[in-house]
């Protein structure tokens, strides 16, 4: 059985004890997850107590709508799309976007992050992706070139290219079609890659 199937499966025996109030399993699905959607959040929030508070409203919202899960999805796309509707949803309300730079959460969270990035820039255009993994300066702006992207453009660049879920997923995550995700990240890594060439 592959690991991901027993992910699921350990999802669905938590969940069924968590809809029989099973306080135990309900905790053990949090910690499960909460690292990762915080990090997730925010990356799009840019403000630690404000991601730490949307991590806490997001698990808040799972709990209260558990019964109303029917697992069509896996139950971390299920929260992961809550947490970042309620994140997506917070940004507009406070025109506040930003891009928390990604040194934020743990260190190993961190290489894989800066590796999504490193990889968006691996065409003929720009620099050889061995030099920009050796150039902190360049990351660095590749962070700023995040930052200029609205928001429906860096969610689904932090939904591909740094949570690594595949285009069902992010669709499943932003409640669009998947043409559009395509088409969303296919301008989002242009835009990112022109506003690159101006910073460089």
């Amino acid at each position: 059985m592959t690991e991901a199937a027993n992910i699921s499966i350990d999802d669905t025996i938590l969940l069924q004890q968590c809809r029989q109030g099973n306080a135990a399993a309900t905790e053990r699905l949090i910690l499960k997850y909460q690292s990762r959607i915080y990090n997730a959040i925010l990356r799009i929030c840019a403000n630690p107590d404000d991601a730490a508070e949307l991590t806490q409203d997001t698990f808040v919202k799972v709990i209260e709508n558990i019964d109303k899960f029917q697992g069509r999805s896996t139950f971390y796309t299920w929260a992961f799309r809550i947490g970042i509707n309620l994140t997506l949803n917070r940004c507009q309300r406070s025109a506040k976007l930003g891009l928390q730079s990604l040194d934020a959460g743990d260190s190993e969270d961190n290489n894989e992050a800066k590796k999504a990035l490193k990889k968006i820039l691996t065409d003929d255009s720009l620099p050889d992706p061995a030099i920009v993994a050796q150039n902190k300066e360049l990351y660095e702006l590749v962070v700023k070139a995040l930052m200029k992207l609205d928001d429906a453009q860096r969610a689904v660049i932090i939904l591909r290219d740094i949570e690594g879920m595949n285009y069902a997923q992010i669709a499943e995550v932003l409640d669009i079609e998947l043409g559009t995700v395509r088409s969303r990240l296919s301008r989002a890594r242009t835009n990112l890659k022109e506003i690159m060439e101006t910073l460089l």
